[in-house]
């Protein structure tokens, strides 16, 4: 059972989720996309939730403006001849050619698209983005393994399986039923960056919200996650 609430705190309002449960005290998260829940006993008074949040208020709004820096932006992408495109931090100039393969492939600096025999202009960002997702799946997959091997044991940290899809509000997720997943467009920074998503989602198998314990663990294996953390965001602003 969930329902929706919000305080005034000065001149800000926080709206935040709230779900009951069978537990005895009040505790408050801010989830990556800079959603506030607020996890309750069942009987809990609505005064109290209110009394709590606005207790926490500028916590929660410092926590909200960290992750807020930290959300993928989503600039529209143009597939022409001449824009610029990233690929593990790198730009890439776009190259279209006709009459070739019908492949895609990275060469001195360039995104080659051979259309092939009658390839078309419109057929460009498909294959391109087609190009993306096959390299997303067969990085994030061997980054897995790489990064598993900075826990100990590394099995009790390894997902139960990994999901990638464009997502637009965050960089990635670990499910309740312990499913990573990762936005595709990640491919596009730089595989320092892409290791410290990947470990920043490992550490939620164990510590669900992002509390001192999961800082704790975070630093401990992985110290410099705040340099990745902001590369990533210059790289990928």
């Amino acid at each position: 059972m969930s329902e929706t609430r919000r305080i005034e705190y000065g001149a800000h309002v926080i709206e935040f989720r709230v779900e009951r449960r069978d537990r005895r005290t009040l505790e408050i998260a801010v989830e990556p996309d800079a959603a506030v829940v607020v996890t309750a006993p069942r009987d809990a008074e609505v005064a109290r939730i209110d009394a709590k949040v606005r207790k926490r208020a500028a916590w929660v709004l410092r926590q909200q403006r960290y992750f807020q820096a930290f959300l993928p932006r989503t600039p529209d992408r143009r597939f022409v001849a001449g824009e610029t495109h990233l690929y593990l931090g790198r730009h890439y100039r776009l190259k279209v050619l006709r009459g070739g393969s019908g492949t895609v492939k990275l060469t001195r600096g360039y995104f080659v698209v051979d259309l092939g025999d009658g390839g078309a202009d419109s057929d460009v960002r498909a294959m391109v983005e087609r190009w993306y997702h096959d390299r997303a799946r067969a990085r994030f997959a061997e980054r897995l393994e790489v990064n598993l091997a900075r826990f100990t044991p590394p099995e009790r940290f390894r997902p139960r399986g990994l999901i990638i899809r464009k997502l637009e509000r965050r960089w990635g997720s670990m499910s309740p039923a312990g499913r990573l997943l990762l936005n595709e467009r990640l491919i596009e920074a730089p595989t320092e960056c892409i290791d410290y998503v990947v470990t920043h989602e490992l550490c939620h198998l164990t510590e669900a919200h992002h509390g001192p314990k999961f800082f704790d663990l975070l630093s401990r294996v992985m110290p410099d996650w705040p340099k990745r953390k902001d590369r990533l965001e210059r790289v990928m602003a």
